[in-house]
């Protein structure tokens, strides 16, 4: 709407333009004289230019209006129209006012300076033509304001609405004992006021100074006055009168520019809560012993000099007008002195001493602004040993111990599973499900439609837009399964999707997802395809209610929108049609509300037979005082604060708070009282889904590592500074990821979906501690860290590699592998926290030098204090690590080893490697036709020893 408004100034101001530029022509273009300032303009010239300068402008009023409508729609039809009015009437509310009050004042100064110009005047030309100079005043002072408007209206919308629907946060500052909030919405609308003024003001000054000066040389004649004043040329060029005028106008300018000073000196007092230049971050003791008091100094002589420019001004007094300036340079250079004496002289000898308050603060300040205030530290001791009734008490947390990594999986599941070319899986998500009445950790995949992998002559509009519109279905597999080939098991599989659990989809069909990057036209004529089924493909119709109408006149309007008439002159397009836009779902919600920071790593979930995507969205800020700022971004506060649902078929979209402590989120709810919903109303099927963000908990992983020390003397020094533990992952050494898992924490009573990182010291390799996030029920969001006993050595996960790479079997192996046509990778090391002991899993993945190999979980290897062993199952390596009996560990463990599940595993696969061969000979593929049958082979003999046994 922005957009609008100013192309219809523009063109107001182009059209004033050209009605001056013709009324006054005749008078112009008679006066071909240079010494009157007037040139001479050519009419075809000035046809051309406007002719150009309007069909542009008339443009881009027509796209601007289209973008509007096309939004409009849109939000109407998700029933968002308030969340779309809001911002443009916001915009509106405060541009219109700021308009009219910048276009008064330009007005005012612009008149007066022509009016001024016109009586200095000699020139009779000049002072006949004075109408043309006051209608270019207007124009330039309307330019000037609506640029001004449209910078503020864009800039500042969000901080005016911040202002308004402020709330307390009910926490005060240790400096100026304000609260929070102040410093969150209300201090930022004083700074974009305070630095467009700063810079206006200013450029006013200048303004005037420069036209009253050429106003003087304006009149030429006054140079020839030098040989009448004896040579003298001050005498020559001095002018009472224009002086007089042009100094009454700057001294009103100067007296509100050091009126603005100190009230940025008054603000600058507040913005020393975010100093970097002490030892931590915010103000520190040079800062509040210094830079305050000079601030507060500054300000107060900043108001003096403003008063005592008047007073030199009607005094005639040049030093009243030249002392007030004087004095706020001389003291602003003190200021950096006495600074840099104090640093150095007082505050480097006696650092702690001096600091050590403003290093507590720093602490405090950061932990609430990440929410580390409610982390909660427990002792993890060490003290009992893992034994088979120990891992018989924790078989919930063996049977999900993954023993596949999502990278493999995801590598798994497009040669697999993709199917057709045309279908991709993008990621791998991690959730948990209860499957036949038990507790498991899943990798789950939606299969999306990937246009990019169509063929280039398959690359039609009618393809791409009306035929191949949605994606299908998902697969799922347990992490800690694979079939015996080493694949993951998948227990969610194929096209139409079939299972063996109880888990249902329904309505596998995905419109809307994160590869949808295109706008789709549904129920056409030439129908969508759904789904290949042997030969054939299933066709079928968008039963959704989502969409805007392809009425005659929308046919129009996005033929113009996205460039492409084919929308419009289409004969498969009927009244019944809809499009579908925006249908990447990252787009789609930050179009909603682009305020919140989302999460790159939307997640699939399956609830009642539906398809739904969630994606954690984030309240930031980088206002927050006191707290250390982190990543490029520098926000300084953040809170995952909603939760937002978005429907894979219907595309419906909503937001759930899922933070109400959060006094950001209190006031978008304030602002956009129809966009939130309350976590409450979220259905217990997704609730149950809901996760603790991986982004927000590495973020306060990171920052813990120094903010879990609150003693200021052990923070200055460094003494028991953290680190997130390292790994090897295909031969690098790399920082671990946080990894999600199936487990009972200490103390309870039954095992949970956990989040969890292990810490080292920042220089050693060993385990210090271990920070889990806890996310089932009303459990969710609650941190908690284990602390390993200092007196004890924990080793961590580089350790237990390294230990692995001097194992002498396993490491004889692991060449023997590489020498044989295969490479062996490592997966990620898993520390397990099991009962007060500590486990470690790593999956080996061996992978054939053949170009579509796939990689295979071949073997497993479990360590546990000093012991070490390498097996081709989890179950078999911790049979020999703890001496165990098959009955004692769940069969759940790896549950294809069971005959009965062995053979069944082996005829799926069998006859999945059949239908594959037999699609490779109707691509007239040989290689990989060899390939499958070779394989096949394989699996027939297993077959046959699983029978034999």
């Amino acid at each position: 709407m922005l957009q609008v408004i100013k192309y219809l100034l523009s063109l107001f101001s182009f059209f004033l333009y050209l009605k001056t530029t013709y009324q006054d022509y005749d008078i112009i273009n008679k006066k071909k004289s240079y010494e009157k300032g007037v040139l001479s303009l050519k009419r075809p010239n000035i046809f051309l230019i406007s002719f150009i300068i309007l069909i542009f402008v008339i443009l881009g009023i027509i796209v601007s209006f289209i973008n509007i409508l096309v939004d409009f729609q849109w939000f109407s039809d998700l029933h968002y129209l308030n969340v779309f009015f809001k911002k443009f009437l916001t915009q509106l509310t405060m541009g219109v006012p700021i308009f009219i009050l910048v276009f008064m004042v330009l007005y005012f100064y612009t008149n007066k300076i022509i009016r001024d110009y016109v009586n200095f005047a000699q020139d009779i030309i000049v002072k006949k033509n004075i109408n043309i100079y006051r209608r270019l005043g207007i124009a330039i002072s309307l330019l000037i304001a609506l640029f001004i408007t449209l910078y503020a209206a864009t800039n500042w919308w969000n901080d005016l609405l911040f202002f308004v629907n402020s709330v307390d946060f009910n926490e005060t500052d240790p400096i100026f004992h304000k609260d929070i909030s102040f410093y969150m919405f209300k201090l930022p609308l004083f700074y974009d006021i305070y630095n467009l003024l700063i810079v206006f003001i200013p450029v006013m000054i200048v303004v005037v100074i420069i036209a009253y000066g050429l106003m003087y040389l304006s009149d030429k004649t006054r140079f020839y006055e030098i040989s009448d004043r004896d040579g003298n040329l001050f005498k020559a060029i001095y002018n009472k009168d224009i002086l007089i005028k042009a100094f009454k106008e700057v001294v009103l300018l100067g007296f509100i520019f050091f009126v603005l000073m100190g009230i940025g000196y008054y603000l600058k007092a507040f913005k020393l809560l975010y100093s970097t230049k002490g030892i931590v971050f915010g103000a520190t003791y040079t800062d509040i012993h210094v830079s305050l008091q000079f601030y507060r100094a500054l300000a107060i002589i900043s108001f003096v000099a403003a008063i005592l420019l008047l007073i030199g001004f009607y005094k005639k007094n040049i030093k009243y007008i030249v002392a007030a300036p004087a004095i706020i340079i001389i003291l602003a250079a003190i200021m950096v002195i006495t600074e840099t004496a104090v640093q150095n002289l007082i505050v480097s000898p006696n650092e702690l001493d001096k600091e050590k308050k403003y290093i507590s603060y720093n602490i405090e300040y950061t932990k609430k602004a990440f929410g580390l205030d409610r982390v909660t530290e427990k002792n993890y001791d060490m003290k009992k040993e893992l034994t088979p009734k120990v891992l018989e008490e924790n078989k919930a947390t063996i049977d999900n111990i993954m023993i596949n990594d999502y990278r493999p999986v995801k590598q798994a599941y497009n040669q697999l599973q993709a199917i057709r070319l045309y279908y991709k899986f993008n990621d791998i998500d991690i959730d948990r499900y209860t499957i036949s009445g038990k507790y498991r950790q899943v990798f789950l995949a939606a299969r999306e439609m990937d246009h990019e992998s169509l063929s280039p002559q398959a690359k039609t509009w009618i393809n791409l837009h009306l035929k191949y519109t949605h994606g299908y279905g998902v697969v799922m597999s347990l992490v800690n399964d694979v079939t015996p080939t080493g694949q993951p098991a998948m227990i969610i599989k194929n096209i139409p999707p079939s299972t063996n659990t109880d888990i249902k989809i329904d309505r596998p069909e995905i419109y809307f997802g994160e590869l949808t990057n295109d706008y789709a036209i549904v129920n056409t004529k030439t129908g969508e395809f759904d789904y290949p089924s042997g030969d054939k493909n299933v066709q079928t119709n968008y039963k959704g209610t989502t969409g805007i109408p392809m009425t005659f006149i929308n046919r129009i309007l996005f033929s113009i929108y996205t460039g492409d008439a084919r929308i419009l002159l289409s004969t498969d397009i009927t009244k019944d049609s809809k499009i579908l836009i925006y249908r990447n779902i990252e787009q789609r919600v930050s179009k909603i509300a682009p305020f919140l920071l989302y999460d790159d790593d939307p997640y699939i979930v399956i609830d009642n037979g539906k398809l739904y995507w969630i994606i954690d969205a984030y309240t930031y800020s980088a206002n927050y005082p006191y707290s250390q700022p982190y990543g490029s971004m520098g926000i300084n506060y953040i809170r995952n604060s909603v939760k937002v649902v978005v429907d894979a078929y219907n595309g419906d979209v909503k937001y759930y708070i899922s933070d109400n402590n959060d006094p950001l989120i209190k006031v978008y709810s304030k602002i956009f009282p129809t966009l939130f919903r309350d976590i409450k109303e979220m259905s217990h099927g997704l609730k149950r889904h809901i996760r603790y963000p991986q982004f927000l908990f590495d973020i306060q992983a990171e920052v813990y590592k120094n903010y879990h020390m609150t003693d200021p003397q052990v923070f200055y020094n460094k003494e028991d500074a953290w680190d997130i533990a390292k790994e090897k992952f295909e031969d690098k050494i790399e920082y671990q990821e946080s990894q999600y898992m199936i487990m009972r924490l200490p103390g309870e009573s039954k095992e949970e979906f956990i989040l969890m990182i292990p810490y080292t010291p920042a220089t050693k390799a060993n385990m210090v501690a271990w920070m889990a996030a806890r996310m089932d029920g009303e459990n969710y969001g609650k941190l908690i860290v284990y602390k390993f006993p200092k007196n004890t050595i924990i080793y961590g996960p580089l350790q237990i590699e390294n230990m692995i790479d001097q194992d002498p079997n396993i490491s004889k192996e692991l060449s023997l592998w590489n020498q044989q046509g295969s490479t062996v990778s490592r997966g990620n090391l898993l520390s397990i926290p099991i009962d007060d002991s500590m486990l470690y899993v790593e999956p080996l993945y061996i992978q054939s030098q053949n170009q579509n190999a796939l990689p295979e979980v071949k073997r497993v290897i479990v360590a546990y204090k000093d012991q070490i062993v390498m097996e081709d199952t989890l179950k078999n390596a911790l049979n020999k690590l703890f001496n165990l009996n098959t009955q004692q560990i769940s069969q759940q463990n790896v549950p294809s080893n069971t005959a009965n599940d062995t053979q069944k595993q082996l005829i799926e696969k069998a006859h999945e490697t059949y239908q594959n061969a037999m699609e490779a000979v109707q691509k007239g593929n040989w290689s990989d036709f060899g390939k499958y049958m070779e394989e096949l082979r394989k699996i027939l003999d297993e077959l046959n020893k699983s029978v034999k046994k």
